[in-house]
């Protein structure tokens, strides 16, 4: 049987760790065969964070794409973008340099500062499809207003980790 250490926690109020209640299980007859991680999302969102797209310029080289600079709260950076909704003023979700994506197959995708049709870009604005939260791909994903730049998206979308 598998039983989430998040659910355990509901019934009995302890502040032991998941490796501590899973001895004591064993202990009591109830052995514990393996532990594995559960994230909600794949990588939980990690290095995704909201920001304010300040201004929206169209590609001098492209037709569907964008030039945007966007606030992530400590740092402004260049990002281009094709989707045809993204618009100055905006909060949305951005996938800083560095950081990894997981397709619906779990794999992964790093987020590399690239150079598109010669202009830099520095992360990627990102759909809901993109981020693994819902199935639309038609454009970024849209914000609320009241989200910080920079507060990480796995904060916004209240994702959950567990250990089962």
């Amino acid at each position: 049987m598998k039983i989430s250490y998040n659910w355990i926690k509901q019934f009995l109020k302890i502040e032991l760790s998941h490796d501590q209640v899973a001895e004591i299980l064993t202990d009591l007859g109830l052995e514990v065969e393996s532990k594995s991680k559960y994230e909600s999302v794949k990588g939980n969102l990690n290095g995704i964070v909201v920001g304010e797209v300040l201004d929206c310029v169209q590609h001098t080289n492209a037709d569907k794409l964008k030039i945007t600079q966007v606030d992530l709260g400590n740092e402004k950076v260049q990002i281009i973008c094709g989707a045809p909704n993204i618009a100055k003023k905006q909060k949305v979700a951005v996938a800083r340099v560095g950081s990894k994506l997981y397709d619906n197959q779990g794999n992964e995708i790093i987020i590399r500062k690239s150079k598109i049709r010669g202009e830099q870009s520095h992360g990627m604005i990102c759909s809901e499809y993109e981020l693994n939260i819902g199935k639309s791909d038609s454009g970024i994903l849209v914000l609320d207003k009241k989200y910080k730049n920079g507060t990480p998206c796995n904060e916004v979308f209240n994702l959950e980790i567990d250990q089962i």
